[in-house]
């Protein structure tokens, strides 16, 4: 039998959590009041969403709540902060059980596999917005965003798209010739490349 780490989900949100960490790690304190492809999010809002949404994925699971916060995390060590959410995060989601349970969400029911899914998806292509933003490379884990990708293709239909703050993900944007992958998965995600 396959273990929680073992499976692909799981190494999906490993992956995606060190990619959007190494970008995080390059972010100074002068860097936080920069734009992102999230026009309603500043670098600062951004982190905070990261930070926030780690916990919440762990929360979720752990059956705690699952609420979204408004602390300010961007206001200390964002990426001690940012670490120990990643911790807590693979912590819960590679529990005994945690795979195949449904987990019961204020948007609909997830499964395990599904809102790792989700949490994976959401913190690599807010990595892809950070880098962006900071004006750094965006060929960030060509495989996994490949992935992310084809799933998110199967998985986000039209019904989901629509303006900034009225739906999760914007219409789907054309990507350039020769865009790296996750340049791809940012477009079809509704961002601008």
């Amino acid at each position: 039998m396959e273990s929680q780490q073992d499976s692909a989900p799981f190494r999906q949100l490993s992956r995606a959590f060190a990619s959007t960490r190494a970008v995080l790690a390059r972010v100074g304190p002068d860097g936080l009041d920069a734009g992102t492809p999230c026009r309603s999010w500043d670098v600062r809002a951004l982190i905070n969403h990261l930070v926030d949404s780690a916990r919440w994925g762990a929360s979720a699971t752990l059956g705690t709540g699952g609420e979204h916060t408004d602390e300010d995390f961007a206001a200390g060590d964002f990426l001690a902060v940012y670490d120990d959410g990643i911790k807590v995060a693979l912590a819960a989601f590679g529990s005994a059980g945690v795979l195949e349970g449904t987990f019961e969400l204020g948007f609909g029911t997830l499964s395990g596999a599904g809102l790792m899914g989700l949490l994976a998806r959401d913190q690599f292509t807010h990595g892809w917005d950070l880098a962006r933003a900071l004006g750094h490379d965006t060929d960030l884990d060509p495989g996994l965003a490949d992935e992310l990708l084809a799933q998110a293709r199967v998985e986000i239909p039209d019904a989901y798209r629509g303006g900034e703050g009225e739906a999760p993900f914007g219409p789907v944007v054309e990507a350039p010739t020769g865009a790296y992958p996750a340049d791809r998965l940012a477009a079809f995600l509704g961002r601008s490349t």
